[in-house]
Protein backbone atom coordinates (compact mmCIF):
# COMPACT_ATOMS: atom_id res chain seq x y z
CA UNK A 1 0.00 0.00 0.00
CA UNK A 2 1.39 3.39 -0.83
CA UNK A 3 2.17 5.46 1.79
CA UNK A 4 -0.12 8.33 1.31
CA UNK A 5 -3.03 5.86 0.71
CA UNK A 6 -1.92 4.30 4.42
CA UNK A 7 -1.92 7.86 6.61
CA UNK A 8 -5.41 8.98 4.47
CA UNK A 9 -6.82 5.45 5.74
CA UNK A 10 -5.27 6.71 9.45
CA UNK A 11 -7.04 9.89 9.36
CA UNK A 12 -10.38 8.43 8.12
CA UNK A 13 -10.12 5.60 11.09
CA UNK A 14 -9.54 8.34 13.80
CA UNK A 15 -12.17 10.66 11.81
CA UNK A 16 -14.70 7.43 12.37
CA UNK A 17 -15.25 7.71 16.02
CA UNK A 18 -14.84 10.00 18.92
CA UNK A 19 -11.46 8.93 20.36
CA UNK A 20 -8.55 10.40 22.07
CA UNK A 21 -6.76 12.27 18.86
CA UNK A 22 -10.22 13.67 17.90
CA UNK A 23 -11.33 14.75 21.09
CA UNK A 24 -7.50 16.76 21.79
CA UNK A 25 -8.45 18.49 18.50
CA UNK A 26 -12.18 19.09 19.00
CA UNK A 27 -11.25 22.31 20.60
CA UNK A 28 -9.92 23.90 17.38
CA UNK A 29 -13.05 23.27 15.56
CA UNK A 30 -14.42 26.67 17.10
CA UNK A 31 -11.76 28.35 15.20
CA UNK A 32 -12.34 26.31 12.25
CA UNK A 33 -16.29 27.10 12.43
CA UNK A 34 -15.83 30.52 13.30
CA UNK A 35 -13.61 31.03 10.59
CA UNK A 36 -16.25 29.61 7.64
CA UNK A 37 -19.01 31.37 9.56
CA UNK A 38 -16.74 34.98 8.92
CA UNK A 39 -15.65 33.87 5.03
CA UNK A 40 -19.58 33.24 3.87
CA UNK A 41 -21.32 36.36 5.74
CA UNK A 42 -18.33 38.38 3.96
CA UNK A 43 -18.82 36.61 0.52
CA UNK A 44 -21.06 38.01 -1.82
CA UNK A 45 -22.42 35.14 -4.36
CA UNK A 46 -22.20 36.11 -8.13
CA UNK A 47 -25.27 35.35 -10.18
CA UNK A 48 -25.02 33.37 -13.70
CA UNK A 49 -27.67 33.91 -16.43
CA UNK A 50 -28.44 30.09 -16.42
CA UNK A 51 -29.81 28.03 -13.34
CA UNK A 52 -27.03 26.06 -11.27
CA UNK A 53 -26.75 22.83 -9.71
CA UNK A 54 -24.43 22.20 -6.79
CA UNK A 55 -23.31 18.39 -6.19
CA UNK A 56 -21.73 18.83 -3.15
CA UNK A 57 -20.94 17.07 0.13
CA UNK A 58 -20.25 18.30 3.73
CA UNK A 59 -17.52 15.52 4.21
CA UNK A 60 -14.05 15.96 3.55
CA UNK A 61 -12.49 13.93 0.52
CA UNK A 62 -14.94 11.75 -2.04
CA UNK A 63 -18.29 10.70 -1.75
CA UNK A 64 -18.44 9.46 -5.23
CA UNK A 65 -19.57 13.17 -6.64
CA UNK A 66 -18.31 12.90 -9.46
CA UNK A 67 -19.70 9.88 -10.99
CA UNK A 68 -23.40 11.11 -9.76
CA UNK A 69 -22.78 14.58 -11.29
CA UNK A 70 -21.83 12.73 -14.92
CA UNK A 71 -25.11 10.77 -14.18
CA UNK A 72 -26.86 14.27 -13.18
CA UNK A 73 -25.62 15.43 -16.47
CA UNK A 74 -26.69 12.88 -19.06
CA UNK A 75 -30.14 12.29 -17.75
CA UNK A 76 -30.71 16.40 -17.67
CA UNK A 77 -29.60 16.23 -21.32
CA UNK A 78 -32.12 13.64 -21.83
CA UNK A 79 -35.05 16.18 -20.20
CA UNK A 80 -33.75 18.27 -22.75
CA UNK A 81 -31.32 20.70 -20.89
CA UNK A 82 -27.68 21.87 -22.33
CA UNK A 83 -25.80 21.79 -19.38
CA UNK A 84 -22.12 22.59 -18.72
CA UNK A 85 -19.88 21.73 -16.33
CA UNK A 86 -17.57 23.81 -13.38
CA UNK A 87 -15.13 21.78 -11.12
CA UNK A 88 -12.22 23.21 -8.97
CA UNK A 89 -9.96 20.20 -10.06
CA UNK A 90 -8.23 19.07 -7.23
CA UNK A 91 -4.51 18.27 -7.42
CA UNK A 92 -3.69 20.33 -10.91
CA UNK A 93 -0.72 22.41 -11.40
CA UNK A 94 -2.62 25.97 -10.92
CA UNK A 95 -5.87 27.47 -9.93
CA UNK A 96 -6.50 29.59 -12.85
CA UNK A 97 -9.70 29.50 -15.82
CA UNK A 98 -9.47 27.18 -18.51
CA UNK A 99 -11.95 24.51 -20.67
CA UNK A 100 -11.02 21.51 -20.23
CA UNK A 101 -10.49 19.19 -23.44
CA UNK A 102 -10.59 15.31 -24.11
CA UNK A 103 -6.58 15.35 -24.51
CA UNK A 104 -5.89 17.71 -21.79
CA UNK A 105 -3.48 16.50 -19.25
CA UNK A 106 -4.88 15.78 -15.80
CA UNK A 107 -1.71 17.58 -13.87
CA UNK A 108 -3.34 20.35 -15.77
CA UNK A 109 -6.79 20.26 -15.81
CA UNK A 110 -7.75 17.56 -12.94
CA UNK A 111 -8.80 13.45 -13.09
CA UNK A 112 -12.08 14.42 -11.88
CA UNK A 113 -12.78 17.26 -14.35
CA UNK A 114 -11.41 15.10 -17.22
CA UNK A 115 -13.58 12.30 -16.38
CA UNK A 116 -16.51 14.33 -16.39
CA UNK A 117 -15.65 15.58 -20.20
CA UNK A 118 -15.00 11.79 -21.36
CA UNK A 119 -17.77 10.60 -20.11
CA UNK A 120 -20.40 13.04 -20.26
CA UNK A 121 -19.52 14.87 -23.32
CA UNK A 122 -20.73 17.87 -21.52
CA UNK A 123 -18.39 21.35 -21.69
CA UNK A 124 -16.49 21.30 -18.90
CA UNK A 125 -13.96 24.38 -17.33
CA UNK A 126 -12.07 24.41 -13.91
CA UNK A 127 -10.94 26.92 -11.65
CA UNK A 128 -10.98 27.82 -8.02
CA UNK A 129 -13.31 30.57 -9.10
CA UNK A 130 -16.26 28.72 -9.68
CA UNK A 131 -17.92 31.77 -11.69
CA UNK A 132 -15.07 32.76 -13.64
CA UNK A 133 -15.35 29.02 -15.49
CA UNK A 134 -18.87 29.47 -15.52
CA UNK A 135 -18.41 32.47 -17.25
CA UNK A 136 -15.86 31.18 -19.62
CA UNK A 137 -17.83 27.58 -20.67
CA UNK A 138 -21.18 30.16 -21.17
CA UNK A 139 -19.06 32.50 -23.44
CA UNK A 140 -17.27 29.64 -25.27
CA UNK A 141 -20.18 27.90 -25.49
CA UNK A 142 -23.79 29.65 -26.01
CA UNK A 143 -25.83 27.07 -26.37
CA UNK A 144 -25.38 26.05 -22.38
CA UNK A 145 -28.64 26.99 -20.71
CA UNK A 146 -28.05 25.35 -17.02
CA UNK A 147 -24.22 24.93 -15.38
CA UNK A 148 -24.05 21.45 -13.14
CA UNK A 149 -20.64 22.68 -10.22
CA UNK A 150 -19.28 19.49 -9.32
CA UNK A 151 -18.23 20.16 -5.99
CA UNK A 152 -18.59 23.75 -4.60
CA UNK A 153 -21.30 23.20 -1.85
CA UNK A 154 -19.49 25.64 0.25
CA UNK A 155 -17.52 27.79 -2.97
CA UNK A 156 -20.78 30.69 -1.99
CA UNK A 157 -19.41 32.55 -4.30
CA UNK A 158 -21.18 31.32 -6.67
CA UNK A 159 -25.20 31.22 -6.52
CA UNK A 160 -26.68 28.46 -6.67
CA UNK A 161 -30.94 27.80 -7.29
CA UNK A 162 -30.36 23.92 -6.20
CA UNK A 163 -27.97 22.01 -3.82
CA UNK A 164 -27.27 18.06 -3.61
CA UNK A 165 -25.33 16.72 -0.88
CA UNK A 166 -23.56 13.57 -1.75
CA UNK A 167 -22.98 11.27 1.51
CA UNK A 168 -20.82 7.96 0.39
CA UNK A 169 -20.04 4.56 2.55
CA UNK A 170 -18.46 6.97 5.55
CA UNK A 171 -21.35 8.60 6.14
CA UNK A 172 -20.38 11.38 8.47
CA UNK A 173 -17.68 9.63 10.31
CA UNK A 174 -18.00 11.07 14.39
CA UNK A 175 -20.23 14.16 13.35
CA UNK A 176 -17.30 16.56 14.30
CA UNK A 177 -16.16 19.31 11.79
CA UNK A 178 -12.23 19.52 11.25
CA UNK A 179 -9.87 19.14 12.16
CA UNK A 180 -11.55 16.53 14.61
CA UNK A 181 -14.07 15.11 12.44
CA UNK A 182 -14.17 14.71 8.57
CA UNK A 183 -16.97 17.52 8.32
CA UNK A 184 -16.55 21.09 6.57
CA UNK A 185 -19.94 21.93 8.04
CA UNK A 186 -21.51 20.36 11.04
CA UNK A 187 -24.57 17.94 9.88
CA UNK A 188 -27.15 20.81 10.15
CA UNK A 189 -26.50 21.63 6.74
CA UNK A 190 -28.11 19.42 5.56
CA UNK A 191 -31.58 20.95 6.74
CA UNK A 192 -30.33 23.62 4.13
CA UNK A 193 -29.97 20.98 0.95
CA UNK A 194 -32.79 20.31 -1.66
CA UNK A 195 -31.97 16.53 -1.45
CA UNK A 196 -29.01 14.01 0.18
CA UNK A 197 -27.99 11.70 -2.31
CA UNK A 198 -27.20 8.07 -0.41
CA UNK A 199 -24.11 6.47 -2.65
CA UNK A 200 -23.43 3.69 -0.68
CA UNK A 201 -25.02 -0.05 -0.23
CA UNK A 202 -24.66 0.28 3.62
CA UNK A 203 -26.68 1.83 6.50
CA UNK A 204 -25.28 5.08 7.36
CA UNK A 205 -27.63 6.58 10.04
CA UNK A 206 -27.86 10.34 9.82
CA UNK A 207 -30.73 12.71 11.43
CA UNK A 208 -32.11 15.09 8.46
CA UNK A 209 -35.40 16.32 7.34
CA UNK A 210 -34.30 16.76 3.48
CA UNK A 211 -35.62 13.85 1.19
CA UNK A 212 -33.02 11.47 0.09
CA UNK A 213 -33.04 9.52 -2.90
CA UNK A 214 -30.56 6.44 -3.65
CA UNK A 215 -27.81 6.28 -6.23
CA UNK A 216 -26.98 2.47 -7.34
CA UNK A 217 -24.07 1.58 -9.32
CA UNK A 218 -22.70 -1.45 -11.30
CA UNK A 219 -20.12 -2.08 -13.60
CA UNK A 220 -20.63 -1.69 -17.41
CA UNK A 221 -18.23 -2.14 -20.46
CA UNK A 222 -14.35 -3.27 -19.46
CA UNK A 223 -11.83 -1.55 -21.83
CA UNK A 224 -8.09 -3.10 -22.37
CA UNK A 225 -6.13 0.08 -22.03
CA UNK A 226 -3.35 -0.97 -24.42
CA UNK A 227 -5.99 -2.06 -27.16
CA UNK A 228 -9.16 -0.56 -26.78
CA UNK A 229 -10.44 -4.19 -26.92
CA UNK A 230 -14.20 -4.29 -24.68
CA UNK A 231 -15.79 -6.81 -22.82
CA UNK A 232 -17.52 -7.02 -19.64
CA UNK A 233 -16.46 -7.84 -15.56
CA UNK A 234 -18.11 -11.66 -16.28
CA UNK A 235 -16.00 -12.41 -19.22
CA UNK A 236 -12.98 -11.67 -17.31
CA UNK A 237 -14.16 -13.31 -14.34
CA UNK A 238 -14.70 -16.17 -16.78
CA UNK A 239 -11.56 -15.90 -18.11
CA UNK A 240 -9.82 -15.67 -15.19
CA UNK A 241 -11.43 -18.73 -13.55
CA UNK A 242 -10.42 -21.06 -16.74
CA UNK A 243 -7.03 -20.00 -16.81
CA UNK A 244 -6.69 -19.69 -13.47
CA UNK A 245 -5.17 -16.37 -13.43
CA UNK A 246 -4.76 -14.04 -11.01
CA UNK A 247 -6.00 -10.38 -10.81
CA UNK A 248 -5.22 -7.23 -9.16
CA UNK A 249 -7.95 -4.46 -8.16
CA UNK A 250 -6.51 -1.00 -8.00
CA UNK A 251 -7.43 2.72 -7.37
CA UNK A 252 -6.41 5.52 -6.78
CA UNK A 253 -10.01 6.67 -5.31
CA UNK A 254 -11.27 8.40 -2.27
CA UNK A 255 -12.88 4.97 -0.91
CA UNK A 256 -11.33 2.00 -2.56
CA UNK A 257 -12.75 -0.54 -0.72
CA UNK A 258 -16.38 -0.17 -2.46
CA UNK A 259 -14.45 -0.68 -5.95
CA UNK A 260 -12.75 -4.23 -4.72
CA UNK A 261 -16.05 -5.51 -2.80
CA UNK A 262 -17.96 -4.61 -6.47
CA UNK A 263 -14.88 -6.44 -8.15
CA UNK A 264 -15.58 -9.63 -5.66
CA UNK A 265 -19.00 -9.63 -5.83
CA UNK A 266 -18.46 -10.71 -9.57
CA UNK A 267 -16.52 -13.62 -8.95
CA UNK A 268 -13.09 -12.12 -8.58
CA UNK A 269 -10.35 -13.87 -5.90
CA UNK A 270 -8.44 -10.37 -6.54
CA UNK A 271 -5.23 -8.54 -4.43
CA UNK A 272 -6.05 -5.19 -3.40
CA UNK A 273 -3.77 -2.03 -4.31
CA UNK A 274 -4.80 1.23 -2.63
CA UNK A 275 -3.00 4.20 -4.57
CA UNK A 276 -4.34 6.91 -2.37
CA UNK A 277 -7.20 9.59 -3.52
CA UNK A 278 -5.85 11.04 -6.78
CA UNK A 279 -2.45 9.35 -7.10
CA UNK A 280 -0.34 10.88 -10.36
CA UNK A 281 0.99 7.75 -11.52
CA UNK A 282 4.53 9.94 -11.11
CA UNK A 283 5.44 6.11 -10.19
CA UNK A 284 4.22 3.15 -12.41
CA UNK A 285 2.34 1.15 -9.47
CA UNK A 286 2.21 -2.18 -11.75
CA UNK A 287 5.96 -2.51 -13.21
CA UNK A 288 6.76 -5.32 -10.18
CA UNK A 289 3.47 -6.38 -10.49
CA UNK A 290 3.08 -10.45 -11.37
CA UNK A 291 -0.62 -10.37 -11.56
CA UNK A 292 -2.62 -11.73 -15.04
CA UNK A 293 -4.88 -8.73 -15.09
CA UNK A 294 -4.82 -5.25 -13.27
CA UNK A 295 -8.50 -3.78 -13.03
CA UNK A 296 -8.60 -0.20 -12.76
CA UNK A 297 -11.23 2.75 -12.19
CA UNK A 298 -12.07 5.79 -15.14
CA UNK A 299 -10.63 8.27 -12.95
CA UNK A 300 -7.19 6.26 -12.89
CA UNK A 301 -7.01 5.62 -16.42
CA UNK A 302 -7.33 9.22 -17.81
CA UNK A 303 -3.91 9.45 -15.90
CA UNK A 304 -2.54 6.15 -17.25
CA UNK A 305 -3.18 6.21 -20.71
CA UNK A 306 -0.63 9.60 -21.33
CA UNK A 307 2.07 6.88 -19.31
CA UNK A 308 3.33 5.14 -22.38
CA UNK A 309 4.45 2.38 -19.83
CA UNK A 310 1.29 1.99 -18.31
CA UNK A 311 -0.83 2.38 -21.53
CA UNK A 312 1.15 -0.40 -23.33
CA UNK A 313 0.77 -2.98 -20.46
CA UNK A 314 -1.88 -5.20 -21.93
CA UNK A 315 -3.00 -6.47 -18.61
CA UNK A 316 -4.61 -3.41 -17.15
CA UNK A 317 -8.38 -3.32 -17.95
CA UNK A 318 -10.89 0.37 -16.93
CA UNK A 319 -13.64 -0.68 -15.52
CA UNK A 320 -16.34 1.38 -16.30
CA UNK A 321 -18.91 2.39 -13.70
CA UNK A 322 -22.39 3.38 -14.35
CA UNK A 323 -24.61 5.19 -11.73
CA UNK A 324 -28.17 5.31 -11.86
CA UNK A 325 -29.93 8.07 -10.48
CA UNK A 326 -33.93 7.94 -8.97
CA UNK A 327 -36.24 9.54 -11.64
CA UNK A 328 -38.08 11.19 -8.49
CA UNK A 329 -34.44 12.89 -8.15
CA UNK A 330 -34.34 13.81 -11.63
CA UNK A 331 -37.86 15.33 -11.81
CA UNK A 332 -36.52 17.36 -8.55
CA UNK A 333 -33.58 19.09 -10.50
CA UNK A 334 -35.69 19.86 -13.61
CA UNK A 335 -38.92 21.09 -11.90
CA UNK A 336 -36.31 23.18 -9.39
CA UNK A 337 -34.23 23.81 -12.54
CA UNK A 338 -36.68 24.98 -14.44
CA UNK A 339 -38.55 27.22 -12.32
CA UNK A 340 -34.60 29.31 -11.89
CA UNK A 341 -34.83 29.71 -15.79
CA UNK A 342 -37.91 31.43 -15.46
CA UNK A 343 -37.23 33.71 -12.60
CA UNK A 344 -33.79 34.39 -14.88
CA UNK A 345 -35.75 35.08 -17.61
CA UNK A 346 -35.02 32.69 -19.82
CA UNK A 347 -37.50 29.94 -21.55
CA UNK A 348 -35.45 27.31 -22.94
CA UNK A 349 -37.00 25.21 -25.31
CA UNK A 350 -37.28 21.83 -23.89
CA UNK A 351 -38.33 17.99 -24.28
CA UNK A 352 -40.53 16.34 -21.52
CA UNK A 353 -38.89 13.43 -21.94
CA UNK A 354 -38.38 10.93 -19.02
CA UNK A 355 -35.99 8.61 -17.96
Amino acid sequence: MMFAAKLESWVHRQWSQRGLVPCLLYPLTYAYRFAAAQKRRSTVPNRLPVPVVVVGNIYVGGTGKTPITIALVKALRLRGWHPGVVSRGFGRDDSGVRLVAPDSPAQEVGDEPLLIAHESLAPVAVGRNRFEAATLLLKTHPEIDLIVSDDGLQHVALARDLELAVVGARGLGNGWTLPAGPLREPPSRLDEVDAVVINTTTDVPFASRTPRFAASSCFGTCTQLATGAQTDIDSIAADLARTGGKALAAAGIASPGRFFSMVRAHDIDCAELELGDHYDFSRNPFADRKEDVILITGKDAVKCVKIPAIKADPRIWIVGLEVELETYLIDLVDQKAGEAAKRLGRHPERRNDTI
